[in-house]
C-alpha cells in the first residue's frame, strides 16, 4: 500500500514529504533522481507511482475522487515546458520532453491504468498524438479530453489536456476492482462525473474554455479589464470570485487585464525565498478540481 514518488527538484520532494507526513496524499516514498535513471525493478511493490510529482496533486485528486490508495494507479504530467507557448518551442527536441523514459517504465512495468496531462497548446497535441499512438502499440486503449480549469470553478482558464490509458490484459480485474469504487464513497465530490466529457469507453471531447466567474457584467481573465461595473471594491481591489474565495486580490497586470489571485498573496520581492519556493511549488503542480473530475469520469467510464 506504499505510493511511490519521483520528484527532481529538492524543494518539491520535500513538500511532498510533509504532505505524506500529514496524511494528505498517499503515504510512500520520495525518490529524487531524474526518471531516466530510475529502473523498472525499482518501481516493484509500489501500489501507486507518480512521476513529475511535483506537490502530489494527482495522489490528492485520486482520494478525493474515491479511488483508494490500495488501487493501483500510475501518473505522469511530463513537463510542459519543451510544449508550451511560453518556453523556448524546443518541442521533442528539449531535454526536458521525458515522454520516452516515462513510456519505458510504463512497457516494461505494465502498470494497468495511466494517467497524465499536458499544456493544450498545438505543439501540446502534437504531444499527446505521441503519446496515444506509443500507448496504443504498446496495448493500451487511450482517451483524452481537452479541460479548462475555470469549467470545475477555479478562477482561471488553465487549459490541458487530460489523457489516460488502460492496459488490455488487465482491464478485466480493473473493472471488477471498480465495483469497490462507489459514487457514495466518494470523499468531497458533488460534481456530475459528465463535466468531464468521457462517454462510452472514454471519447474525446473539447471544452469551449468559458469560465463561469464573473465579476459583474464583465469576465474578468478574458482580455476584459475590469471597470466601475465590474463588482469589484475599487478601495480593497477585492471581490467575490463565484464562492471559490470569499474575497479575491486583483492585480492589474502589463497587458491590461486584471486577473484575481489568492487572497494573502504578496507579490514577490528580492530576498523572499520562501514566496519563490511557494509559487515554484503552485507551478510544478495540476489543477485539483480538473484531475478529480477527469478520474471520477474515467471510474464512471469502467462499470
Amino acid at each position: 500500500m506504499t505510493a511511490y514518488y519521483n520528484e527532481h527538484d529538492p524543494k518539491a520532494a520535500q513538500w511532498l514529504r510533509n504532505l505524506i507526513a500529514a496524511g494528505h496524499i498517499a503515504p510512500g516514498i520520495v525518490d529524487e533522481r531524474s526518471i531516466e535513471d530510475v529502473l523498472p525493478s525499482d518501481l516493484l511493490g509500489y501500489t501507486q507511482c507518480h512521476f513529475f510529482a511535483g506537490i502530489g496533486v494527482w495522489s490528492y485528486a485520486l482520494r478525493r475522487a474515491g479511488w483508494p490508495d490500495d488501487r493501483p494507479a500510475w501518473s505522469g504530467s511530463c513537463p510542459c515546458q519543451p510544449f508550451s507557448a511560453a518556453g523556448k518551442g524546443a518541442g521533442f527536441v528539449d531535454e526536458r520532453h521525458l515522454w520516452p523514459a516515462f513510456l519505458h517504465l510504463i512497457e516494461q512495468c505494465r502498470p494497468g491504468i495511466v494517467f497524465g496531462e499536458q499544456v493544450a497548446s498545438a505543439d501540446g497535441l502534437a504531444w499527446l498524438d505521441l503519446v496515444q499512438a506509443d500507448l496504443e502499440g504498446s496495448g493500451y486503449t487511450v482517451g483524452a479530453a481537452d479541460l479548462c480549469a475555470a469549467g470545475y470553478g477555479a478562477p482561471h482558464i488553465r487549459q490541458r489536456l487530460w489523457f489516460v490509458g488502460v492496459d488490455h490484459a488487465q482491464r478485466e480485474g480493473l473493472e471488477r476492482h471498480a465495483g469497490h469504487d462507489s459514487a457514495e464513497g466518494r470523499q468531497g465530490s458533488d460534481r456530475p462525473v459528465a463535466e468531464a466529457g468521457v462517454s462510452g469507453w472514454l471519447a474525446d471531447t473539447n471544452s469551449d474554455g468559458r469560465s463561469s466567474w464573473d465579476a459583474g457584467s464583465q469576465t474578468v481573465g478574458h482580455g476584459q479589464a475590469a471597470g466601475a461595473d465590474s463588482g469589484i471594491d475599487a478601495n480593497s481591489g477585492t471581490s467575490p470570485v463565484n464562492g471559490f474565495w470569499g474575497t479575491a486580490d486583483w492585480l492589474l497586470c502589463r497587458d491590461e487585464k486584471w486577473r484575481p489571485v489568492e487572497p494573502g498573496t504578496s507579490p514577490l520581492v528580492d530576498g523572499a525565498a520562501a514566496r519563490v519556493v511557494r509559487l515554484r511549488a503552485y507551478g510544478n503542480a495540476i489543477c485539483a478540481p480538473v484531475a478529480q473530475g477527469f478520474i471520477e469520469a474515467v471510474m464512471e467510464a469502467t462499470p
